[in-house]
């Protein structure tokens, strides 16, 4: 018996798949009865280091905008549903969840295709393209936001899962121990940055205006991404309380350490956010698809 998750590309897609794998394992399920489906991204990383199988597939994203490498997808994606289907049937497997993104298609696809039945979650306020076509493909949809519930006719508003660490968040018995995590004086009024598992150029840029004029008895934590860590961290060496982290996978560390939050309106971020009740100003990203950040704010 095995249960698949498809989830891939960033943060807010991944870490909700692992939160209900986490719940599974947590009811008995052994993590050898669970498998991810995914790509070369953060995914690779993360899912293996949760101790996860994870099956990449030969495939990309679609690129928003009129190019002839978009030509390829379609052949992609029956090659990824081929690959879904013979791996799901050889495991028997009773159900995949699929959580948005270009990894979606081709897996509703082989589940179908496999007779193995297929479930979606949907993270934003304004549903993703791929949710949006397999939807109707699905046996049950799930959907984080009233909004999403309005566009997947007869879906569950179940929230967005969430890691055990934020059920019973207490940020008061956390702060000591994140703070000495980031080496910030305790008593520092800490400004944390977040922008999401990839970070966001424009709050980076942000940070670095911003640690040049703090305040006495101010500290700055900034979440990067990884593939801006190096580049800040060099600028923030000489500065002693400005810290720079590329990445943090148990985030209830970074929220209990902060006094105020800026961050972008990613869907996990805003769930996260409002599980801490942590104070934040909020910068959606104008350009992202269809402004869904600014309906997850």
């Amino acid at each position: 018996m095995t249960f698949a998750f498809a989830a891939a590309g960033t943060g807010g897609h991944i870490f909700p798949a692992l939160a209900v794998a986490e719940a599974l394992v947590a009811q008995g399920v052994s993590r050898d009865d669970i498998v991810f489906f995914g790509g070369d991204r953060l995914e690779a990383r993360v899912v293996p280091e949760a101790g996860y199988e994870l099956i990449k597939l030969p495939l990309r994203g679609l690129e928003r905008r009129i190019t002839t490498s978009n030509l390829a997808i379609p052949g992609m994606v029956r090659k990824a549903a081929s690959v879904v289907a013979t791996e799901l049937a050889q495991r028997q497997a009773t159900a995949l969840l699929a959580f948005g993104g270009y990894v979606t298609v081709p897996t509703v696809w082989g589940a179908r295709r496999a007779k193995v039945t297929a479930m979606l979650h949907e993270q934003n306020a304004v549903p993703g393209l791929a949710n949006r076509l397999m939807a109707r493909f699905s046996k049950e949809v799930f959907v984080a936001f009233d909004e999403a519930a309005g566009t997947l006719k007869g879906a569950t508003v179940v929230g967005n899962p969430l890691r055990p660490a934020f059920d019973h968040f207490d940020r008061d018995s956390l702060r000591s121990d994140g703070r000495k995590r980031y080496g910030i004086d305790g008593s520092a009024f800490v400004v944390g940055i977040l922008g999401g598992s990839q970070g966001a150029a424009v709050l980076n840029a942000t940070a670095t205006s911003l640690a040049g004029s703090l305040g006495e008895g101010a500290a700055l934590l900034h979440l990067t991404g990884r593939a801006k860590a190096d580049e800040v961290s060099a600028i923030a060496a000489d500065n002693d309380r400005w810290v720079v982290i590329g990445f943090e996978p148990d985030m209830e560390h970074f929220y209990a350490a902060c006094d105020l939050v800026v961050s972008r309106a990613g869907a996990l971020t805003m769930s996260e956010v409002a599980a801490t009740t942590s104070p934040a100003i909020v910068v959606p990203y104008a350009a992202g698809t269809a402004g869904h950040q600014a309906a997850n704010a």
